[in-house]
């Protein structure tokens, strides 16, 4: 076994109350496919494959079409699986909590966060803040939004054009700007280019940028979010683009997930999150690495 003992009573206790906390929002809890026959081709992430399908990277193609189908607010904690990935933030086959909200947007998803995760913390008993790696982080609400552009502009050594040119983006997002944020308190970076706007719609009047935001804590990227595409047109467009960069880059071609740009034509407007649990467990616990709070790693089994 991996994880202490009390990291797994205290993981267990996490999960809980993030049920408790959408049950009583009113969100229905679903359960959709892990092995799907299409993904949604992404350049930088590759999944396990199987004679009948991928392992799913995320739940999100599956949960949209309930979306699509009419239930308007929904929520899921399940295994996800990615191939390669593997450090001490990292694991191959991890858990993530997605929910949606019909006629919401990506703000709505900043509020969401910013109460779920005081709720966990207040049943947890762990109060407005908690500690870790030796510094405090407040929760006291509203938590900083900063953009894209901004965080470029005050921390990275080189240009937002440049880094999106010259394909550097998540490396000068790792080196200069992540460890720029303000670890004592939340941080939501918003507001992604255009160019990297994988899932999301561009925001109305700003072309140039995607209606996207992920969340820091304490250092840790936790959640990736949305407003969500419903064009199943411009999405198609999207996914074809990622699997020619794909091929360009020597990986797999994936197949185009048909049966969920026919669903995105009912989809009503929309916001859609992916959220690490376990590295949610990870900030609570004061643990330094994934392998800290899971059962078992890869290498034990």
């Amino acid at each position: 076994m991996s994880a202490g003992k009390s990291n797994l009573w205290s993981r267990a206790r996490i999960i809980q109350s993030i049920r408790h906390f959408f049950i009583e929002q009113g969100f229905l809890e679903v359960e959709t496919p892990n092995l799907i026959p299409a993904p949604a081709p992404e350049v930088h992430i590759d999944l396990l494959s199987t004679q009948r399908g991928f392992l799913h990277a995320s739940p999100e193609l599956c949960m949209k079409r309930l979306l699509s189908a009419g239930f308007p607010k929904i929520f899921q904690i399940c295994k996800c699986f990615r191939d390669g990935e593997r450090g001490h933030l990292h694991l191959p086959e991890f858990t993530l909590l997605e929910w949606y909200r019909a006629e919401a947007d990506y703000t709505d998803l900043m509020d969401d966060c910013e109460a779920m995760i005081c709720f966990v913390t207040d049943e947890l008993g762990l109060g407005n803040a908690i500690q870790y790696r030796g510094k405090v982080i407040d929760l006291k609400t509203p938590w900083e939004r900063i953009t894209v552009e901004d965080a470029f502009a005050a921390y990275s050594p080189h240009s937002l054009k440049e880094a999106l040119k010259t394909d550097r983006f998540d490396e000068i997002m790792v080196l200069h700007i992540e460890p720029q944020f303000n670890t004592s308190m939340p941080v939501f970076l918003c507001d992604y280019p255009s160019s990297l706007a994988s899932l999301a719609r561009l925001k109305e009047g700003h072309p140039e940028v995607a209606e996207r935001f992920e969340l820091y804590m304490g250092g840790l990227e936790l959640a990736n979010a949305f407003s969500e595409l419903t064009d199943p047109l411009e999405q198609e467009i999207r996914f074809n683009k990622e699997n020619d960069q794909r091929e360009k880059n020597g990986k797999q071609r994936y197949p185009i997930p048909g049966k969920f740009l026919e669903a995105l034509r009912n989809m009503p407007p929309s916001a859609g999150i992916a959220f690490g649990v376990d590295r949610l467990v990870m900030l609570l616990t004061g643990s330094e690495k994934i392998d800290d709070v899971v059962s078992f790693t890869p290498e034990e089994l």
